[in-house]
């Protein structure tokens, strides 16, 4: 009996030394210091919201509605919108979000200070992932996985759901020069007629079984058997290169995908969450509230099997050139009861604590009207966004624009220095998490960067 526990513990550290072989380091890493999130949700807000319809009250834009702007022929809008006071903490959220606001003010820090480097989408939302908007960088949530590792070998460490195949593409969950298997695993997106077809080969809820998941004409013992000679195949081609970063990516990615045989299909089986909880999300509620309901829950399933940093793309746009009201309103319904959710379903959990939630976009909007005199151009000098849960204040206002909501004026925050502030809630140091490549030492805030130290509880 004492030879065949013997002989099971080396059995098992022999099977965790070839894991870590393959999967190239996805074990769990230990942070620079304590953490206070173990992981990200990323809630990714596509077209720029207006903060001063939603996070940010302007009393002053309110009563110079109409008045020129900085004496051009641009006229001030006022916000339609009411600002009231919600939790304990007072904090001011417009009646766009009466879930959120009711719920959740007082887990919110809002940070009204942010700006970005362009007022152009392409580059903002590459720059709002990367930290650049100039050249090909890895995402944060690369850096997030090369940083801690993954808690769970049966799934990808970093996911995006329904990601947009513009607005830098691939770019914006790649790996870049970091390691192929840092890359997020994309599931979804805005060409496909349903979040999860690209996995399950149908258009309806996910459950099983996964067309593209699982094979019912080969074992799994064949399966293993067609891998173990591809993944031998590709490392006699990587001996001979000693280097080659599309080898290594390969066989990380077949083994993965291997082992997401045994739990993917039942993470996207969303049936069989209990009927309270999918209410609570919305899910049932048709059109895009439906579809966000069920990538909300997903992120909350998927995070809780270990996934250290999940993104959710709304499926709406938030840029508001025209017809502000109605299409923010359209655009707020569908986000407003899956992001209360998501927040109500962790804290019950217990995951509040130690999950980041982030809500943002690109950037925001100016406080002047733009064409027909019913939308708001693009905004890049202040707008707003927030967190929640993760070792941030909540019921915390941040910073602040001007009296307009033009410029961030007091305790501004750059993207850099939301990067360096995330990374920092994970326990990552953003100047000493580095990659060398091509002779030098690359870092996500590349050398800039200041932790906002006045959000962390």
């Amino acid at each position: 009996m004492s030879s065949g526990f013997s002989y099971l513990a080396f059995a098992g550290l022999a099977a965790e030394a070839a894991a870590k072989k393959s999967s190239k380091g996805l074990f769990v890493r230990q942070p620079h210091f304590p953490a206070r999130a173990k992981r990200v949700i990323f809630l990714c807000m596509k077209g720029g919201p207006s903060h001063v319809d939603t996070f940010d009250y302007k009393p002053e834009l309110q009563k110079r509605n109409g008045e020129p702007w900085r004496g051009g022929s641009a006229r001030l809008l006022a916000s339609a919108q009411e600002f009231k006071q919600h939790g304990e903490s007072g904090l001011r959220i417009s009646s766009l979000f009466p879930n959120l606001a009711k719920n959740h003010a007082d887990d919110l820090c809002v940070i009204n200070s942010m700006h970005t480097d362009l007022p152009s989408h392409p580059q903002a939302y590459t720059q709002l992932h990367t930290g650049s908007f100039q050249f090909v960088r890895p995402s944060l949530g690369a850096w997030s996985l090369y940083g801690l590792g993954s808690s769970n070998q049966n799934l990808p460490g970093f996911v995006t759901l329904s990601p947009p195949s513009d607005m830098g593409g691939a770019n914006n969950y790649g790996s870049a020069f970091l390691p192929a298997i840092y890359q997020g695993a994309k599931i979804g997106g805005g060409q496909l007629p349903a979040l999860f077809s690209a996995l399950t080969g149908k258009t309806e809820e996910p459950g099983p079984p996964m067309k593209n998941i699982d094979n019912p004409n080969v074992s799994r013992e064949t399966q293993r058997a067609q891998i173990d000679l591809i993944a031998g195949l590709d490392r006699r081609k990587l001996d001979s290169d000693h280097h080659n970063p599309e080898i290594e990516g390969a066989i990380q990615s077949f083994e993965l995908a291997y082992r997401m045989q045994d739990e993917i299909p039942d993470i996207l089986d969303l049936k069989s969450e209990p009927e309270s909880i999918r209410k609570l999300y919305g899910i049932g509620n048709g059109g895009e509230g439906d579809r966000f309901a069920k990538q909300c829950l997903l992120a909350r399933r998927l995070a809780e099997s270990g996934v250290r940093f999940v993104e959710v793309t709304a499926p709406t746009s938030w840029d508001h050139h025209s017809l502000l009201n109605d299409n923010l309103a359209k655009s707020s319904a569908i986000t407003d009861q899956p992001i209360a959710a998501l927040l109500t379903d962790l804290k019950k959990r217990g995951m509040l604590n130690d999950t980041l939630v982030v809500w943002s976009g690109e950037f925001g909007r100016t406080p002047y009207a733009q064409g027909l005199g019913d939308g708001r151009d693009h905004n890049n000098k202040g707008y707003s966004m927030w967190m929640a849960g993760g070792g941030v204040k909540g019921g915390y206002n941040h910073g602040a624009t001007d009296d307009f909501g033009y410029k961030a004026i007091e305790k501004p925050v750059h993207i850099h220095d939301l990067h360096a502030t995330i990374l920092h809630l994970l326990g990552l140091d953003h100047e000493k998490l580095t990659y060398n490549y091509a002779g030098r030492d690359f870092r996500l805030t590349d050398v800039y960067g200041n932790v906002v130290r006045d959000v962390l509880a």
